[in-house]
């Protein structure tokens, strides 16, 4: 008939109607135990003033009485007992029904996740990748080299000999003159050099002792 009429109710819906109703009969159940207690109280008021003016056969009647009433407020506690613990089961299939609600999202969820993750997809997209980085690092190296050949060969001669005739300033030596004066590995002078003969060699080595000798006699007097 719901489905005829109407939308068919989720059993989550159903449920909560179910809990709702056997709430309603709990209330119930309390009213008439209330009117059922109250009933019984006013019994025993009877039964004792009816005992009081000796109407035994009024007192053996309204003592059934009593005894049916307490018997119907005693249904009526376990009735309710009962509902309340239907109502516990009912609370636990909806929190039941809510778990595994959540679960069957979360196991959607975890199937879209694991069919947009494909492997295969995934390897290909890394190797892809290495290989591109690989041909980018190769061809940064060939601009490199490139720009060298055009550009680094004169100014790094230029730079590499300004550096030596720095250091050669700094520590006092002429030695780019000093070398191009001494004689080659065949022991040849440079052109337009003679080489001294034995007498202006002995003069010349004479001529140094004299001048040592000297530097030796002030030293002395000093």
């Amino acid at each position: 008939m719901q489905a005829l009429f109407g939308k068919k109710k989720t059993p989550e819906q159903m449920l909560r109607q179910h809990q709702r109703t056997l709430t309603r009969s709990i209330r119930d159940l309390d009213r008439e135990r209330t009117k059922m207690e109250n009933q019984e109280k006013k019994v025993i008021n009877d039964i004792k003033k009816m005992a009081k003016e000796g109407q035994m056969d009024a007192v053996k009647i309204m003592a059934k009485d009593l005894v049916r009433t307490r018997r119907y407020v005693k249904k009526f506690i376990l009735m309710k007992a009962n509902l309340q613990a239907v109502s516990l089961k009912i609370q636990t299939l909806r929190s039941n029904n809510a778990m595994a609600q959540a679960m069957k999202g979360c196991a959607k969820t975890m199937a879209t996740m694991n069919k947009q993750l494909k492997l295969p997809q995934i390897q290909k997209i890394m190797m892809e990748f290495e290989k591109q980085s690989e041909i980018m690092d190769m061809k940064e190296e060939m601009m490199n080299d490139a720009i060298d050949d055009v550009m680094g060969d004169e100014d790094d001669d230029e730079e590499s000999d300004a550096i030596v005739s720095q250091v050669l300033d700094e520590l006092g030596l002429g030695l780019t003159d000093q070398l191009s004066e001494l004689p080659g590995a065949g022991g040849k002078l440079p052109a337009g050099q003679k080489a001294p003969s034995g007498q202006q060699a002995v003069a010349a080595g004479g001529g140094e002792d004299d001048d040592l000798q000297n530097r030796l006699d002030n030293l002395r007097r000093d």
